[in-house]
């Protein structure tokens, strides 16, 4: 009997407590971070390269793993098809176009020289058969024809292109046209322009006709040749724009992917194409030659934390995502991983609701930071399931 008056208090006392609703645990601080994603910069010269200006950086992260005056403003030639390109699939993704709408071309269209497919006034094309022939051939008059297809003007494409330029964080860019012939204040940089690869990167349509060596438009009557040749001879190549004018001189950004690395190389103001072609593959070859990927969670176990006013007095945490970073080569050694770990949390909680974090250092700098989630839900205790649990733990069945 006094057995039974005390289960009674303590039940009185738990749906107290349940009914009131908990508060949840303190989440433990993450370590601040201490900008060591660059630790690893190369900073100069490489054999090979023979670029004024030029960036290596991870796609996966955006980390960057060499530089030569990344900063330097320089015309971008066709490399700025990159935003014409961008535009163009978000655009499409967004519902604002079809890659089988038809258009029509324009006569300031077709007024564009340089690398062209040679468009007449009035001439249609569908979206897709441009954006092949900018992609394989950075034919201008095809640019033009597009931007006039998204914003109704090359002029008010050109906002847009500045407008997104700003989005993605390109701080020296400034675009004239769509096609990147020579004009005054038409200028970006290695950097910003590593950005804007990135960002088309992200689409799966950048990568459409960007290793298809010949094409042709106008049902096989006018064939295209891909202007970049390290498709042809570069292990790996994925893509993806060149660039040439007489006061850009020779551009190049390349993509690459070997294993689990994928790479993006800008060489900017080189004296040839071959010189271009050159110090892209020599920044591709030091980037997959001296990093490796990382997984920042492999080899741990995370313990369960304890579940207060749940259904379960305990869950299982996981690592959100599958986070990884790029090492130089011979540092994975050097990792030493802390968690941060909720001792307990309230119910009820939500699958994704964030109890920890795991932080990543490398000889003492901080490479990351991994939230630690619920696996599940966790509902809160019930009045009926308080109930039923103090009855099984003191045994009243």
């Amino acid at each position: 009997m006094k057995k039974c008056l005390m289960s009674l208090i303590i039940l009185c006392l738990l749906c107290g407590v349940c009914l009131a609703g908990g508060t949840t645990a303190k989440m433990p601080e993450r370590l601040p971070s201490t900008g060591a994603a660059d630790a690893t910069v190369t900073i100069g010269a490489i054999d090979g390269m023979h670029a004024e200006s030029a960036i290596l950086i991870d796609l996966d992260t955006g980390k960057t793993l060499y530089e030569l005056n990344a900063d330097k403003v320089l015309p971008p030639a066709s490399i700025t098809k990159i935003m014409t390109l961008l535009l163009v699939v978000e655009a499409a993704e967004r519902g604002d176009l079809r890659y089988d709408d038809v258009v029509t071309a324009s006569e300031h269209a077709c007024s564009m020289g340089g690398a062209q497919i040679y468009l007449k006034a009035g001439e249609q094309m569908t979206v897709e058969e441009l954006f092949k022939a900018v992609s394989i051939a950075s034919a201008n008059d095809a640019a033009v024809a597009l931007a006039e297809h998204v914003a109704g003007s090359e002029g008010m494409f050109v906002v847009k292109m500045n407008e997104r330029a700003a989005e993605l964080g390109m701080t020296n860019t400034v675009f004239r046209n769509a096609c990147g012939l020579d004009a005054d204040g038409h200028v970006s940089t290695a950097r910003d322009i590593a950005k804007m690869s990135a960002a088309l990167c992200a689409h799966e349509k950048a990568f459409a006709y960007s290793t298809t060596w010949m094409d042709s438009v106008r049902g096989g009557n006018f064939q295209l040749v891909n202007t970049n040749k390290l498709i042809r001879s570069y292990q790996g190549i994925t893509g993806l724009k060149t660039g040439s004018t007489g006061k850009a001189k020779c551009c190049l950004s390349a993509t690459a992917k070997r294993n689990d690395i994928s790479l993006c190389a800008v060489v900017m103001g080189c004296e040839t194409g071959a010189l271009r072609f050159e110090s892209a593959a020599a920044l591709l070859d030091y980037g997959f030659a001296s990093f490796e990927r990382v997984n920042l969670t492999e080899v741990i176990e995370l313990p369960e934390i304890r579940i207060r006013y749940g259904v379960s007095e305990s869950a299982q945490p996981v690592f959100e995502g599958n986070p990884s970073v790029l090492l130089a080569r011979g540092k994975k050694d050097h990792l030493e991983r802390q968690i941060n770990l909720c001792e307990s949390a309230d119910a009820p909680l939500k699958a994704g609701d964030t109890v920890g974090f795991l932080v990543v250092t490398c000889d003492g700098e901080e490479i990351g930071s991994v939230p630690i989630v619920m696996q599940r839900d966790m509902e809160k205790l019930t009045f009926g399931q308080a109930f039923l649990r103090l009855f099984r733990n003191y045994r009243l069945f």
